[in-house]
């Protein structure tokens, strides 16, 4: 007798069956296992790791002037003229040590790198976590072709839990309505596979962790 069963229909016999079976479970321990191994690295350095790992860039800077002595390497390396930053505790801050760049959003269409600040460095996955409650807003980390992050030590923690926690902490229960989480710069594998940086926002991200800023 010719059996008329679809192959959709043999499929979901395999799983009800396959359901119904008693079977001993493999990973006895699975939820009692720590998902990752337990760090033994301080913070900074296994952020630097995960962060070049994706192909970001990580500078340490003691203090300001050794934050403005790596910027003026930077602008001159990749030749920047339209450098913006939005944020008034930057802008306090560029303006002190007379660094030229742009406060408002004037020929943005033509901007090359972005500075802002962010909410935490994650240093489990190398990411920088961002809100848009930021004077940066949502467009200055993604339309540049080089997004800069200044962050303080403080906010450097070990998983994505302690940074939504601090934003918790900051915000109370006006919690931003977008937090992003940056890894390295954008990519894209969708053409033949091939990995492409800065396909859909910025192919350079440099985060400057700053022990002293002032």
């Amino acid at each position: 007798m010719k059996d008329n069963t679809t192959a959709k229909e043999k499929m979901l016999k395999k799983i009800r069956k396959a359901l119904l079976e008693k079977r001993e479970n493999p990973y006895p321990n699975l939820e009692e296992s720590p998902l990752y191994r337990k760090n033994t690295d301080e913070l900074e350095v296994l952020f630097a790791e995960q962060l070049t790992a994706v192909a970001g860039n990580f500078i340490f800077c003691e203090d300001g002037i050794d934050f403005f002595e790596n910027m003026l390497h930077l602008a001159d390396k990749f030749k920047w003229r339209k450098i913006y930053c939005w944020e008034p505790e930057l802008q306090d801050f560029f303006n002190k040590y007379e660094f030229p760049f742009y406060q408002t959003d004037k020929d943005f269409e033509q901007a090359e790198v972005g500075i802002t600040l962010c909410e935490a460095l994650v240093a489990r996955n190398g990411s920088v976590m961002v809100t848009n409650q930021s004077a940066a807003g949502r467009r200055l980390s993604i339309f540049p072709h080089h997004h800069i992050v200044i962050a303080k030590t403080s906010q450097l923690v070990l998983d994505l839990k302690d940074a939504f926690q601090l934003i918790k902490n900051k915000y109370g229960n006006q919690i931003p309505s977008m937090i992003s989480n940056i890894t390295g710069p954008s990519r894209t594998a969708d053409i033949e596979k091939t990995l492409v940086l800065g396909a859909h926002g910025p192919k350079e991200l440099f985060v400057f962790l700053i022990d002293d800023f002032r």
